[in-house]
């Protein structure tokens, strides 16, 4: 017994498909229901994934309600009492054993100018000053510092006046999005204090000496450890090599004035506001 084929609103043909059913007309509605099986059948997969995920979503979302944990604190384990100074102020401190330094100075103490960038002492970013040297915060575990003096980046400017390496970094444009620039600037500051004290690096050609020279190639060597992804480098290398030689150098940019600005906007083509 033979059944009627259902049929279905036309379907454009590619070349082939036409040839072929005129090849063998017996095969006329099987391709399109085919492919109507097909994106129903995918459709309906969506939609089951679709219902099925925000099920789950609406069952997670209920579950801390249900337990009460939506508004339980975090618990700290092995609370340890530290007392540190922090930019010249005395600091008493209950923390997890596990809280590095970073934490510390961003979530408790609300210095946030040293950045958590890869969280790996990878990028330099949160580079800070204990006891005049510089450490990855990041990797420092709070509980360690005990008497320590820790020094950020906003403990390095006396009031309005900045600190040498900040002023230099500022007139020699030493940074672009600005997020590296205060481990830059920590770093630096205690790279000058190892230049000082006659600590040596890989590129240090007379190791006998007690104060080092810091050449350009000596910088970048001390500077390697703090990444600048926008590509500041050069800025940043005068910018220490002003600071460590004290030899002022012109600044290498400059504002414009509304008068050069409307120059250029007319070069440009553009009607000045």
């Amino acid at each position: 017994m033979k059944y009627p084929i259902e049929t279905e609103p036309p379907v454009d043909l590619s070349a082939d498909e036409a040839a072929l059913l005129r090849e063998m007309p017996e095969l006329d509605g099987v391709g399109q229901s085919r492919r109507t099986f097909m994106i129903n059948s995918a459709a309906g997969g969506v939609g089951l994934f679709a219902a099925n995920l925000l099920a789950q979503e609406a069952a997670l979302a209920q579950m801390p309600l249900a337990k009460g944990a939506a508004t339980a604190p975090i618990k700290a384990q092995n609370v340890v009492r530290v007392g540190l100074q922090v930019n010249g102020v005395q600091q008493t401190l209950e923390l997890d054993s596990r809280v590095v330094l970073l934490d510390a100075l961003r979530e408790r103490l609300a210095l946030t100018g040293s950045k958590k960038g890869c969280d790996q002492g990878q990028c330099g970013a949160c580079t800070v000053l204990v006891d005049g040297q510089r450490v990855l915060s990041c990797l420092t575990l709070a509980a360690t510092l005990e008497g320590r003096e820790v020094t950020t980046i906003e403990g390095l400017a006396r009031g309005d006046q900045l600190h040498p390496v900040q002023a230099a970094f500022i007139k020699h444009d030493g940074f672009q999005c600005g997020y590296c620039t205060p481990g830059q600037i920590c770093s630096a500051v205690g790279l000058l204090g190892e230049a000082r004290r006659g600590d040596v690096s890989h590129v240090t050609a007379d190791v006998s000496k007690t104060t080092t020279r810091l050449t350009d190639d000596e910088i970048k060597e001390r500077m390697s450890g703090n990444i600048c992804r926008c590509g500041a480098y050069p800025g940043i290398v005068a910018a220490v090599q002003e600071a460590h030689s004290g030899r002022q150098t012109a600044q290498t940019w400059g504002f414009a004035t509304d008068t050069q600005l409307a120059s250029l906007r007319k070069e440009d083509g553009h009607e000045t506001v």
